[in-house]
């Protein structure tokens, strides 16, 4: 069978081999009856026959055409598994995730060369999201949880954090995979909000203002948000005053709340 060949680096392929871990997944993911579940980036389906036993749907998106094909042929006979055949990056998330009221679980071991990609997709879906236990490089899970004014603190922290309850569950190491990783991995836990943590105006200037203030992570705040080329120097010299933020702190000080209170008076700048 093709699943049987060589991992490809190319896809980032590490597939996961303990059952302990497969375990302690499943128990993380809190599955239920009648829960409908995603798997991104199934593989070699380890973590799926598991899956499967529990979801009263799952469904499947495999990039790899092989393995996909494999999927469809190992669960051809059980119609509450779907296998899709496409990039997770590509695929209308929406349109897939369609299913009258009920909300998903994401339960996957996600490519790591594209994980942070996909996080952002399911950003964008959060609200038929119920919750998420992803498995994801260490140094990408650490960034996650990272608490303001420490070197993994930045963009992801932020922008995920104001829509998701984001836990810590387990570290993985790389014996843990066929073939190992060079790095150790780590499972976080994903609550969607029912509302953004702190109120930020718009949104789409939020975003540019987080991104805008990591850009330079050792020039001030002030000199970043000039970069980003909405205000003028002026402007921001003001709104900073005005929200109680020293323009001389790096943009990696910085709260969630205080981005919140930064990007609110931007918006009534910019409008």
């Amino acid at each position: 069978m093709s699943a049987a060949r060589r991992p490809l680096k190319s896809l980032g392929q590490n597939f996961l081999v303990d059952g302990n871990i497969i375990d302690k997944i499943i128990s993380s993911a809190a599955l239920e009856s009648g829960d409908t579940v995603l798997e991104v980036g199934p593989g070699r389906g380890a973590l799926t026959g598991k899956l499967a036993e529990h979801a009263d749907q799952l469904l499947l998106v495999e990039y790899d055409h092989a393995l996909a094909a494999d999927l469809s042929a190992r669960f051809r006979e059980n119609p509450r598994v779907m296998v899709v055949d496409g990039d997770i990056l590509e695929v209308d998330l929406n349109a897939l995730l369609q299913n009258g009221q009920k909300r998903w679980k994401v339960v996957a071991n996600l490519p790591y060369n594209i994980s942070t990609q996909v996080l952002f997709r399911f950003l964008e879906v959060r609200t038929r999201l119920s919750r998420m236990v992803l498995m994801l490089q260490k140094e990408v899970g650490d960034r996650l949880v990272a608490p303001p004014d420490c070197a993994d603190y930045g963009v992801t922290t932020v922008l995920l954090g104001l829509w998701f309850d984001m836990r810590r569950e387990f570290v993985v190491s790389p014996g843990c995979f066929n073939p190992r990783p060079k790095v150790d991995s780590i499972v976080v836990s994903f609550v969607p909000l029912t509302s953004p943590r702190v109120e930020v105006g718009d949104e789409a200037l939020f975003r540019r203002v987080v991104k805008g203030a990591f850009a330079m992570r050792r020039k001030t705040l002030s000199n970043c948000l000039k970069k980003v080329d909405l205000f003028t120097p002026d402007g921001i010299e003001s709104v900073l005053k005005s929200c109680g933020i020293d323009g001389q702190r790096r943009g990696e000080t910085l709260s969630l709340e205080e981005f919140g209170r930064l990007s609110r008076c931007l918006s009534g700048l910019s409008a």
